[in-house]
Protein backbone atom coordinates (compact mmCIF):
# COMPACT_ATOMS: atom_id res chain seq x y z
CA UNK A 1 0.00 0.00 0.00
CA UNK A 2 1.29 3.28 -1.22
CA UNK A 3 2.20 5.60 2.55
CA UNK A 4 0.62 9.10 3.22
CA UNK A 5 4.31 10.92 2.98
CA UNK A 6 3.04 14.11 4.43
CA UNK A 7 1.55 12.16 7.34
CA UNK A 8 4.75 10.35 7.43
CA UNK A 9 6.47 14.16 7.67
CA UNK A 10 4.67 15.31 10.54
CA UNK A 11 4.97 12.05 13.02
CA UNK A 12 8.62 12.39 12.43
CA UNK A 13 8.39 16.34 13.66
CA UNK A 14 4.73 17.09 14.86
CA UNK A 15 5.51 20.23 16.84
CA UNK A 16 7.62 21.79 13.45
CA UNK A 17 5.82 24.31 11.01
CA UNK A 18 7.02 25.73 8.15
CA UNK A 19 5.68 27.81 5.64
CA UNK A 20 3.18 27.52 2.51
CA UNK A 21 5.01 26.27 -0.24
CA UNK A 22 5.38 28.21 -3.50
CA UNK A 23 3.35 26.79 -5.96
CA UNK A 24 4.77 25.39 -8.83
CA UNK A 25 2.82 25.16 -12.09
CA UNK A 26 3.66 22.12 -14.04
CA UNK A 27 2.25 23.10 -17.39
CA UNK A 28 3.22 26.85 -17.69
CA UNK A 29 6.25 27.53 -19.78
CA UNK A 30 6.79 30.66 -18.79
CA UNK A 31 10.40 31.59 -17.12
CA UNK A 32 10.24 33.59 -14.44
CA UNK A 33 13.91 33.72 -14.35
CA UNK A 34 14.34 33.87 -18.14
CA UNK A 35 17.99 32.97 -17.61
CA UNK A 36 17.13 29.82 -15.80
CA UNK A 37 19.93 28.15 -18.11
CA UNK A 38 23.12 30.29 -16.43
CA UNK A 39 24.12 28.59 -12.67
CA UNK A 40 24.34 29.91 -9.76
CA UNK A 41 28.17 29.04 -9.72
CA UNK A 42 28.60 31.40 -12.49
CA UNK A 43 28.17 34.47 -10.15
CA UNK A 44 30.89 33.66 -7.99
CA UNK A 45 33.30 36.03 -6.82
CA UNK A 46 36.84 34.77 -8.26
CA UNK A 47 38.58 37.85 -6.32
CA UNK A 48 38.41 38.09 -2.56
CA UNK A 49 38.74 40.77 0.05
CA UNK A 50 42.50 40.71 -0.51
CA UNK A 51 42.73 40.91 -4.04
CA UNK A 52 43.76 36.87 -4.68
CA UNK A 53 42.18 35.77 -7.65
CA UNK A 54 40.22 32.15 -7.45
CA UNK A 55 39.85 30.36 -10.47
CA UNK A 56 36.31 27.91 -10.45
CA UNK A 57 35.66 28.20 -13.96
CA UNK A 58 37.88 26.72 -15.55
CA UNK A 59 35.88 23.19 -14.69
CA UNK A 60 33.17 24.33 -17.56
CA UNK A 61 34.03 27.12 -19.60
CA UNK A 62 37.21 25.77 -21.61
CA UNK A 63 38.11 25.39 -25.46
CA UNK A 64 36.22 22.35 -26.55
CA UNK A 65 37.45 18.84 -28.46
CA UNK A 66 36.03 18.37 -31.59
CA UNK A 67 32.94 17.65 -32.23
CA UNK A 68 31.91 19.88 -29.76
CA UNK A 69 33.28 23.49 -31.01
CA UNK A 70 31.80 25.82 -28.14
CA UNK A 71 35.40 27.14 -26.84
CA UNK A 72 34.36 29.79 -24.46
CA UNK A 73 37.40 29.92 -21.87
CA UNK A 74 37.04 33.82 -22.07
CA UNK A 75 33.98 33.44 -19.66
CA UNK A 76 36.82 32.62 -17.26
CA UNK A 77 37.80 36.63 -17.57
CA UNK A 78 34.62 37.99 -17.65
CA UNK A 79 30.86 38.37 -16.12
CA UNK A 80 29.63 38.02 -20.17
CA UNK A 81 25.88 37.78 -19.46
CA UNK A 82 23.21 39.11 -20.97
CA UNK A 83 21.22 42.11 -19.37
CA UNK A 84 18.36 39.95 -18.03
CA UNK A 85 21.10 37.83 -16.33
CA UNK A 86 22.79 41.25 -14.28
CA UNK A 87 20.62 40.93 -11.27
CA UNK A 88 21.50 37.67 -9.49
CA UNK A 89 18.35 35.45 -9.49
CA UNK A 90 19.95 32.89 -7.35
CA UNK A 91 18.78 34.40 -3.81
CA UNK A 92 18.28 30.98 -2.02
CA UNK A 93 22.52 31.44 -1.88
CA UNK A 94 21.60 34.40 0.32
CA UNK A 95 19.66 32.72 2.79
CA UNK A 96 20.87 31.79 6.44
CA UNK A 97 19.53 28.39 7.11
CA UNK A 98 21.31 27.44 10.41
CA UNK A 99 18.49 28.13 12.75
CA UNK A 100 16.19 25.56 10.99
CA UNK A 101 19.19 23.11 10.67
CA UNK A 102 19.08 23.31 14.27
CA UNK A 103 15.77 22.96 14.69
CA UNK A 104 16.06 19.26 12.76
CA UNK A 105 17.61 16.33 14.85
CA UNK A 106 19.96 13.86 13.54
CA UNK A 107 17.60 11.17 13.94
CA UNK A 108 14.73 12.95 11.93
CA UNK A 109 16.77 14.08 8.75
CA UNK A 110 18.19 10.56 8.62
CA UNK A 111 14.85 8.28 8.99
CA UNK A 112 13.53 11.09 5.97
CA UNK A 113 16.82 10.02 3.71
CA UNK A 114 16.49 6.76 4.11
CA UNK A 115 12.81 6.53 3.37
CA UNK A 116 12.87 5.92 -0.63
CA UNK A 117 10.83 7.82 -2.73
CA UNK A 118 11.84 6.25 -5.82
CA UNK A 119 11.46 2.37 -4.76
CA UNK A 120 9.75 1.55 -1.53
CA UNK A 121 10.64 -1.32 0.74
CA UNK A 122 9.02 -3.53 -1.70
CA UNK A 123 11.22 -2.78 -4.17
CA UNK A 124 7.89 -1.01 -6.21
CA UNK A 125 8.61 2.08 -8.55
CA UNK A 126 6.91 4.35 -6.80
CA UNK A 127 7.20 7.05 -9.54
CA UNK A 128 6.35 4.23 -12.32
CA UNK A 129 2.93 3.52 -10.50
CA UNK A 130 2.07 7.43 -10.23
CA UNK A 131 3.06 8.24 -13.76
CA UNK A 132 0.65 5.40 -14.58
CA UNK A 133 -2.46 6.90 -12.43
CA UNK A 134 -1.39 10.42 -13.99
CA UNK A 135 -2.35 13.38 -11.61
CA UNK A 136 -4.22 16.00 -13.25
CA UNK A 137 -1.26 18.60 -13.09
CA UNK A 138 1.10 16.87 -14.47
CA UNK A 139 -1.01 16.01 -17.61
CA UNK A 140 0.03 19.01 -19.78
CA UNK A 141 -1.49 17.76 -23.59
CA UNK A 142 -4.61 16.87 -20.86
CA UNK A 143 -4.79 13.55 -22.86
CA UNK A 144 -5.08 11.04 -19.50
CA UNK A 145 -1.32 9.68 -20.19
CA UNK A 146 2.21 10.36 -19.54
CA UNK A 147 4.10 11.33 -22.84
CA UNK A 148 7.29 11.94 -21.31
CA UNK A 149 9.95 8.95 -20.15
CA UNK A 150 8.84 6.89 -17.50
CA UNK A 151 11.92 5.89 -15.72
CA UNK A 152 12.64 2.18 -15.14
CA UNK A 153 15.80 1.53 -13.54
CA UNK A 154 15.60 -1.21 -10.89
CA UNK A 155 18.40 -0.75 -8.77
CA UNK A 156 19.38 -4.21 -8.71
CA UNK A 157 22.60 -4.11 -10.42
CA UNK A 158 25.05 -7.75 -11.24
CA UNK A 159 28.72 -7.78 -11.09
CA UNK A 160 29.45 -6.31 -14.50
CA UNK A 161 26.88 -3.04 -13.15
CA UNK A 162 24.00 -4.16 -15.46
CA UNK A 163 20.28 -3.34 -14.02
CA UNK A 164 18.19 -6.69 -13.73
CA UNK A 165 14.44 -6.48 -14.14
CA UNK A 166 12.10 -8.54 -11.74
CA UNK A 167 11.92 -10.78 -14.92
CA UNK A 168 15.61 -11.59 -14.59
CA UNK A 169 16.24 -9.73 -17.43
CA UNK A 170 18.33 -6.96 -18.65
CA UNK A 171 16.93 -3.43 -18.36
CA UNK A 172 19.78 -2.27 -20.49
CA UNK A 173 20.76 0.28 -18.13
CA UNK A 174 24.16 -0.34 -17.28
CA UNK A 175 25.76 1.63 -14.30
CA UNK A 176 29.25 3.26 -14.59
CA UNK A 177 31.72 4.66 -12.18
CA UNK A 178 33.43 8.24 -12.87
CA UNK A 179 35.41 10.95 -11.37
CA UNK A 180 33.20 13.66 -9.93
CA UNK A 181 33.02 16.92 -11.48
CA UNK A 182 34.96 19.65 -9.27
CA UNK A 183 33.06 21.44 -7.12
CA UNK A 184 29.02 21.14 -6.72
CA UNK A 185 29.42 17.91 -7.89
CA UNK A 186 31.66 16.37 -5.51
CA UNK A 187 29.32 14.87 -2.26
CA UNK A 188 31.52 17.40 0.64
CA UNK A 189 29.22 20.31 -1.23
CA UNK A 190 25.82 18.75 -0.68
CA UNK A 191 25.10 15.25 -2.70
CA UNK A 192 25.76 12.22 -3.62
CA UNK A 193 25.08 10.94 -7.35
CA UNK A 194 25.07 8.52 -10.00
CA UNK A 195 24.65 7.70 -13.90
CA UNK A 196 23.90 5.20 -16.16
CA UNK A 197 23.78 4.49 -19.54
CA UNK A 198 21.83 2.71 -22.15
CA UNK A 199 22.15 2.02 -25.46
CA UNK A 200 19.18 1.39 -28.23
CA UNK A 201 17.96 -2.49 -28.71
CA UNK A 202 20.06 -2.80 -32.18
CA UNK A 203 23.66 -2.21 -30.05
CA UNK A 204 21.98 -5.16 -27.28
CA UNK A 205 21.11 -8.03 -30.15
CA UNK A 206 23.14 -9.84 -32.04
CA UNK A 207 22.68 -9.62 -36.15
CA UNK A 208 19.72 -11.91 -36.21
CA UNK A 209 17.94 -9.75 -33.29
CA UNK A 210 18.57 -12.07 -30.11
CA UNK A 211 19.98 -10.35 -27.00
CA UNK A 212 23.25 -10.70 -25.99
CA UNK A 213 25.49 -9.55 -23.56
CA UNK A 214 28.35 -9.94 -25.07
CA UNK A 215 27.52 -8.02 -27.78
CA UNK A 216 26.56 -5.36 -25.85
CA UNK A 217 29.37 -4.83 -24.01
CA UNK A 218 31.17 -4.67 -26.58
CA UNK A 219 29.25 -1.97 -28.41
CA UNK A 220 29.37 -0.03 -24.65
CA UNK A 221 33.31 -0.09 -25.18
CA UNK A 222 33.55 1.24 -29.11
CA UNK A 223 31.16 3.90 -27.19
CA UNK A 224 34.09 4.69 -24.87
CA UNK A 225 36.66 4.53 -26.80
CA UNK A 226 35.22 6.92 -29.61
CA UNK A 227 34.05 9.42 -26.55
CA UNK A 228 37.47 8.82 -25.00
CA UNK A 229 39.66 8.90 -28.30
CA UNK A 230 41.24 6.55 -27.44
CA UNK A 231 41.73 2.99 -26.98
CA UNK A 232 39.74 1.12 -24.08
CA UNK A 233 40.28 -2.76 -22.82
CA UNK A 234 37.75 -5.30 -22.65
CA UNK A 235 37.70 -9.19 -21.83
CA UNK A 236 39.19 -11.76 -24.35
CA UNK A 237 36.68 -11.70 -27.02
CA UNK A 238 36.33 -14.21 -30.23
CA UNK A 239 36.47 -11.38 -33.24
CA UNK A 240 35.41 -13.77 -35.88
CA UNK A 241 32.01 -14.45 -34.91
CA UNK A 242 31.04 -10.72 -34.41
CA UNK A 243 33.15 -10.10 -37.71
CA UNK A 244 34.91 -6.97 -36.32
CA UNK A 245 38.64 -6.09 -36.59
CA UNK A 246 37.81 -4.81 -32.83
CA UNK A 247 41.85 -4.08 -32.33
CA UNK A 248 42.96 -3.48 -35.91
CA UNK A 249 45.98 -5.71 -35.77
CA UNK A 250 44.54 -6.56 -39.07
CA UNK A 251 43.56 -10.06 -38.60
CA UNK A 252 40.34 -11.66 -36.95
CA UNK A 253 41.39 -13.22 -33.99
CA UNK A 254 41.19 -12.58 -29.83
CA UNK A 255 41.21 -8.93 -29.23
CA UNK A 256 41.78 -7.69 -25.78
CA UNK A 257 41.33 -3.68 -26.63
CA UNK A 258 38.96 -1.89 -28.51
CA UNK A 259 41.40 -0.04 -31.04
CA UNK A 260 40.59 3.90 -31.53
CA UNK A 261 41.29 4.24 -35.80
CA UNK A 262 39.15 6.83 -36.93
CA UNK A 263 39.97 8.87 -39.54
CA UNK A 264 37.40 8.31 -42.31
CA UNK A 265 39.09 11.00 -44.63
CA UNK A 266 42.03 8.96 -44.66
CA UNK A 267 40.01 5.47 -45.05
CA UNK A 268 39.88 4.48 -41.66
CA UNK A 269 36.68 3.66 -39.75
CA UNK A 270 35.42 1.59 -37.24
CA UNK A 271 32.27 -0.30 -36.74
CA UNK A 272 29.49 -1.45 -33.70
CA UNK A 273 29.03 -5.08 -33.85
CA UNK A 274 25.86 -6.73 -34.23
CA UNK A 275 22.25 -5.45 -35.67
CA UNK A 276 23.90 -2.39 -34.85
CA UNK A 277 26.37 -3.20 -37.16
CA UNK A 278 23.91 -4.08 -39.78
CA UNK A 279 21.81 -0.73 -39.05
CA UNK A 280 25.38 1.03 -39.77
CA UNK A 281 26.29 -0.28 -43.05
CA UNK A 282 22.62 0.84 -44.37
CA UNK A 283 22.67 4.15 -43.01
CA UNK A 284 20.90 3.72 -39.81
CA UNK A 285 22.98 3.69 -36.82
CA UNK A 286 25.83 6.66 -37.85
CA UNK A 287 29.15 6.47 -35.99
CA UNK A 288 31.70 9.41 -34.90
CA UNK A 289 34.12 9.98 -32.44
CA UNK A 290 33.26 12.28 -29.96
CA UNK A 291 29.17 11.18 -30.22
CA UNK A 292 26.94 9.05 -28.79
CA UNK A 293 24.92 6.35 -30.84
CA UNK A 294 21.50 8.17 -32.01
CA UNK A 295 19.61 6.78 -29.30
CA UNK A 296 21.67 6.86 -26.78
CA UNK A 297 19.99 7.35 -22.43
CA UNK A 298 21.35 8.27 -19.74
CA UNK A 299 19.86 8.65 -15.95
CA UNK A 300 21.30 10.51 -13.31
CA UNK A 301 19.87 10.15 -9.55
CA UNK A 302 20.99 13.04 -7.37
CA UNK A 303 21.02 12.21 -3.77
CA UNK A 304 21.16 13.04 0.14
CA UNK A 305 23.97 11.80 1.74
CA UNK A 306 23.92 9.10 4.69
CA UNK A 307 26.05 7.78 6.34
CA UNK A 308 26.99 4.43 7.27
CA UNK A 309 26.37 3.59 11.00
CA UNK A 310 28.49 0.69 11.98
CA UNK A 311 31.61 2.03 9.78
CA UNK A 312 30.78 6.08 9.80
CA UNK A 313 31.30 5.78 5.88
CA UNK A 314 28.53 7.85 3.54
CA UNK A 315 26.86 6.20 1.15
CA UNK A 316 24.35 7.19 -1.50
CA UNK A 317 20.55 8.11 0.26
CA UNK A 318 17.91 5.69 -0.46
CA UNK A 319 15.93 9.06 -0.93
CA UNK A 320 16.05 11.07 -4.41
CA UNK A 321 16.58 14.85 -4.53
CA UNK A 322 16.31 14.53 -8.24
CA UNK A 323 15.89 11.79 -11.50
CA UNK A 324 17.60 13.56 -14.19
CA UNK A 325 17.27 11.97 -17.42
CA UNK A 326 18.74 12.78 -21.29
CA UNK A 327 17.85 10.74 -24.80
CA UNK A 328 19.82 11.32 -28.06
CA UNK A 329 17.03 11.78 -30.11
CA UNK A 330 18.63 13.38 -33.30
CA UNK A 331 21.78 13.11 -35.29
CA UNK A 332 24.10 16.01 -35.98
CA UNK A 333 27.19 15.55 -37.90
CA UNK A 334 30.31 17.54 -37.55
CA UNK A 335 28.95 20.34 -39.91
CA UNK A 336 25.71 20.45 -38.06
CA UNK A 337 27.65 21.05 -34.76
CA UNK A 338 30.59 22.98 -35.99
CA UNK A 339 27.48 25.62 -37.89
CA UNK A 340 25.63 25.78 -34.77
CA UNK A 341 28.58 26.49 -32.61
CA UNK A 342 29.43 29.40 -34.62
CA UNK A 343 26.01 30.87 -35.00
CA UNK A 344 25.95 30.86 -31.48
CA UNK A 345 28.98 32.16 -30.88
CA UNK A 346 28.27 34.77 -33.82
CA UNK A 347 24.99 36.07 -32.03
CA UNK A 348 26.73 36.35 -29.13
CA UNK A 349 29.37 38.67 -30.12
CA UNK A 350 26.20 40.65 -32.41
CA UNK A 351 23.55 40.37 -29.81
CA UNK A 352 25.25 40.04 -26.21
CA UNK A 353 21.90 40.52 -25.10
CA UNK A 354 19.80 38.25 -26.50
CA UNK A 355 18.90 35.36 -23.89
CA UNK A 356 18.74 31.76 -25.28
CA UNK A 357 15.09 30.19 -26.16
CA UNK A 358 14.16 26.92 -25.28
CA UNK A 359 11.39 24.68 -26.51
CA UNK A 360 9.26 21.63 -24.69
CA UNK A 361 7.21 20.89 -21.65
CA UNK A 362 7.37 19.20 -17.90
CA UNK A 363 6.17 16.40 -19.52
CA UNK A 364 8.18 15.74 -22.74
CA UNK A 365 11.34 16.96 -21.74
CA UNK A 366 13.27 20.19 -23.46
CA UNK A 367 15.12 20.41 -26.25
CA UNK A 368 18.99 21.43 -25.87
CA UNK A 369 19.34 22.55 -29.30
CA UNK A 370 21.95 20.22 -30.39
CA UNK A 371 20.08 16.25 -30.54
CA UNK A 372 19.48 15.73 -27.16
CA UNK A 373 16.06 15.83 -24.55
CA UNK A 374 16.60 16.62 -21.29
CA UNK A 375 13.84 15.67 -18.16
CA UNK A 376 13.80 15.14 -14.72
CA UNK A 377 11.87 14.68 -11.47
CA UNK A 378 12.25 16.38 -8.33
CA UNK A 379 10.82 16.70 -4.52
CA UNK A 380 7.73 17.80 -4.12
CA UNK A 381 7.52 19.68 -0.52
CA UNK A 382 6.22 16.18 1.43
CA UNK A 383 9.42 14.56 -0.46
CA UNK A 384 7.38 12.71 -3.32
CA UNK A 385 8.69 12.84 -6.80
CA UNK A 386 7.11 15.01 -9.30
CA UNK A 387 7.69 16.28 -12.77
CA UNK A 388 10.19 19.07 -12.99
CA UNK A 389 8.84 22.10 -14.36
CA UNK A 390 9.73 23.72 -17.52
CA UNK A 391 11.97 26.42 -15.80
CA UNK A 392 13.16 23.65 -13.66
CA UNK A 393 14.24 21.68 -16.41
CA UNK A 394 15.95 24.58 -18.59
CA UNK A 395 17.96 24.90 -15.51
CA UNK A 396 19.78 21.78 -16.53
CA UNK A 397 20.07 22.49 -20.21
CA UNK A 398 22.97 25.43 -19.47
CA UNK A 399 25.33 23.18 -18.38
CA UNK A 400 25.04 20.21 -21.31
CA UNK A 401 25.39 22.04 -24.21
CA UNK A 402 26.48 25.13 -23.89
CA UNK A 403 30.20 25.21 -22.47
CA UNK A 404 33.55 24.47 -23.61
CA UNK A 405 33.77 21.34 -21.19
CA UNK A 406 31.44 18.62 -22.42
CA UNK A 407 31.65 15.51 -24.94
CA UNK A 408 28.40 15.51 -26.84
CA UNK A 409 26.87 17.58 -23.82
CA UNK A 410 27.90 15.26 -21.37
CA UNK A 411 30.15 15.38 -18.44
CA UNK A 412 30.66 11.71 -16.76
CA UNK A 413 30.64 9.15 -19.24
CA UNK A 414 34.06 10.87 -20.55
CA UNK A 415 35.37 10.87 -16.67
CA UNK A 416 34.50 6.94 -16.40
CA UNK A 417 36.95 5.51 -14.25
CA UNK A 418 39.26 2.85 -16.21
CA UNK A 419 39.30 -0.47 -16.75
CA UNK A 420 42.28 -0.87 -14.79
CA UNK A 421 39.84 -0.24 -11.62
CA UNK A 422 37.62 -3.72 -11.64
CA UNK A 423 35.03 -4.44 -14.06
CA UNK A 424 36.41 -2.19 -16.87
CA UNK A 425 35.30 0.51 -14.21
CA UNK A 426 31.38 -0.60 -14.78
CA UNK A 427 29.80 -0.98 -11.46
CA UNK A 428 27.27 1.46 -9.40
CA UNK A 429 28.09 3.21 -6.07
CA UNK A 430 26.09 1.52 -3.67
CA UNK A 431 28.46 -1.85 -4.84
CA UNK A 432 31.80 0.40 -4.28
CA UNK A 433 32.01 4.17 -2.98
CA UNK A 434 34.84 6.19 -3.67
CA UNK A 435 36.99 4.58 -1.42
CA UNK A 436 40.57 3.60 -2.24
CA UNK A 437 39.52 5.48 -6.10
CA UNK A 438 43.18 7.17 -6.90
CA UNK A 439 42.93 10.37 -8.24
CA UNK A 440 42.34 11.30 -11.44
CA UNK A 441 45.52 12.48 -13.76
CA UNK A 442 44.94 15.27 -16.38
CA UNK A 443 45.97 15.09 -19.64
CA UNK A 444 48.89 17.44 -18.92
CA UNK A 445 50.28 15.03 -16.05
CA UNK A 446 48.83 17.37 -12.68
CA UNK A 447 46.71 15.66 -10.46
CA UNK A 448 42.87 17.01 -11.63
CA UNK A 449 41.83 17.37 -7.63
CA UNK A 450 44.90 18.85 -6.05
CA UNK A 451 44.90 21.27 -9.20
CA UNK A 452 41.41 22.51 -8.95
CA UNK A 453 42.42 23.13 -5.21
CA UNK A 454 45.61 24.91 -6.05
CA UNK A 455 43.85 27.10 -8.46
CA UNK A 456 40.42 27.75 -7.07
CA UNK A 457 41.52 27.72 -3.10
CA UNK A 458 38.71 25.87 -2.49
CA UNK A 459 37.03 22.68 -3.22
CA UNK A 460 34.18 24.67 -3.81
CA UNK A 461 32.97 27.39 -6.49
CA UNK A 462 31.78 29.45 -3.78
CA UNK A 463 34.14 28.91 -1.32
CA UNK A 464 32.09 27.99 1.32
CA UNK A 465 33.18 24.65 2.14
CA UNK A 466 35.39 25.39 5.03
CA UNK A 467 35.79 21.69 5.95
CA UNK A 468 38.00 21.12 2.75
CA UNK A 469 39.74 24.72 2.87
CA UNK A 470 40.92 24.37 6.47
CA UNK A 471 41.98 20.83 5.98
CA UNK A 472 44.11 20.98 2.51
CA UNK A 473 44.27 24.49 1.81
CA UNK A 474 47.30 26.77 4.33
CA UNK A 475 46.22 30.28 5.01
CA UNK A 476 47.60 31.46 2.69
CA UNK A 477 45.90 29.07 0.17
CA UNK A 478 48.92 27.04 -0.25
CA UNK A 479 48.24 23.01 -0.69
CA UNK A 480 49.03 21.29 2.82
CA UNK A 481 51.67 18.13 1.42
CA UNK A 482 50.67 16.12 3.63
CA UNK A 483 46.86 15.60 3.36
CA UNK A 484 46.81 15.97 -0.29
CA UNK A 485 49.21 13.61 -0.69
CA UNK A 486 46.71 11.26 1.26
CA UNK A 487 44.07 11.71 -1.18
CA UNK A 488 45.95 11.02 -3.99
CA UNK A 489 45.30 7.39 -3.51
CA UNK A 490 42.23 7.75 -2.23
CA UNK A 491 40.14 10.61 -2.98
CA UNK A 492 37.06 9.60 -0.72
CA UNK A 493 39.25 11.68 2.19
CA UNK A 494 38.43 14.35 0.06
CA UNK A 495 35.00 13.97 -1.74
CA UNK A 496 33.53 12.73 1.11
CA UNK A 497 32.16 15.07 4.10
CA UNK A 498 32.66 14.50 7.43
CA UNK A 499 29.00 12.81 8.84
CA UNK A 500 28.43 16.72 10.90
CA UNK A 501 28.67 18.05 7.97
CA UNK A 502 26.77 15.35 5.54
CA UNK A 503 23.43 15.82 7.88
CA UNK A 504 23.55 19.78 8.37
CA UNK A 505 23.35 19.44 4.67
CA UNK A 506 20.59 17.43 4.57
CA UNK A 507 19.16 19.46 6.50
CA UNK A 508 19.56 22.50 4.63
CA UNK A 509 18.21 20.83 1.24
CA UNK A 510 15.16 19.58 3.00
CA UNK A 511 14.13 23.46 3.48
CA UNK A 512 14.39 24.36 0.06
CA UNK A 513 12.07 20.98 -0.61
CA UNK A 514 9.86 22.30 1.57
CA UNK A 515 9.59 25.94 0.25
CA UNK A 516 9.87 24.40 -3.39
CA UNK A 517 11.70 27.24 -4.23
CA UNK A 518 14.35 25.15 -6.31
CA UNK A 519 13.86 28.64 -9.09
CA UNK A 520 15.93 30.34 -6.54
CA UNK A 521 18.31 27.80 -6.29
CA UNK A 522 18.49 24.03 -5.49
CA UNK A 523 22.54 24.32 -3.68
CA UNK A 524 22.26 23.15 -0.06
CA UNK A 525 24.28 25.83 1.97
CA UNK A 526 23.84 26.39 5.09
CA UNK A 527 24.77 30.08 5.65
CA UNK A 528 24.66 33.15 3.39
CA UNK A 529 27.06 32.84 0.97
CA UNK A 530 29.71 35.65 0.58
CA UNK A 531 31.19 35.24 -2.05
CA UNK A 532 28.91 35.38 -4.45
CA UNK A 533 27.80 38.36 -6.47
CA UNK A 534 24.21 40.09 -6.22
CA UNK A 535 24.56 41.82 -9.19
CA UNK A 536 27.36 42.38 -12.29
CA UNK A 537 27.63 44.89 -14.92
CA UNK A 538 27.96 44.04 -18.71
CA UNK A 539 31.44 42.14 -19.55
CA UNK A 540 32.72 42.95 -15.99
CA UNK A 541 35.93 41.46 -15.61
CA UNK A 542 36.71 38.56 -13.41
CA UNK A 543 40.04 39.13 -12.39
CA UNK A 544 41.24 35.87 -13.70
CA UNK A 545 43.82 37.00 -16.72
CA UNK A 546 44.69 33.57 -17.57
CA UNK A 547 42.28 31.12 -18.78
CA UNK A 548 43.26 27.13 -17.61
CA UNK A 549 43.00 24.33 -19.86
CA UNK A 550 40.25 21.28 -19.51
CA UNK A 551 41.54 18.04 -17.76
CA UNK A 552 41.70 16.52 -21.43
CA UNK A 553 43.86 19.09 -22.75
Amino acid sequence: MRRAPALFLLMLAPNFAWAEPMQVDLKSTVLSNPTAYIPPQCYTKTEDAAGGVHNPCFTCHVSSRAPHYINDADLQTAYSFPEPALENPWTNLFVDRRAAVARVSDTEILAYIRQGNYLDAAGTNLLAERLEHLPPDWDVDGNGTWDGFTPDVAYNFDAEGFDIGADGQMTGWRAFAYYPLNGAFWPTNGATDDVMIRLPDAYRQTEDGRESRSVYKVNLAITEALIRRAPVPIEPTDERPLGVDLDKDGTLGQALNIAFDWAPKEGRNMSYVGRARVLQAAGEAPLAAGLYPLGTEFLHTVRYIDVDEVTGQIRMAARLKELRYMRKTRWQTYFDRQEGALAEAKERDSFPDRIALFFGSSEVGVSNGTGWRLQGFIEDATGDLRPQSFEETVFCIGCHGGVGANDDDTFAFPRKLAGTLGHGGWWHWSQRGLYDIPEMIRADGAPEYAHYLAENGAGDELRGNMEVIDRYLTETGDLRPDPVAAFRADVSQLLYPSRKRALALNKAYREIVREQSFVKGRDATLTEQENVHRSVTPDQPTAITRPLTAWYD
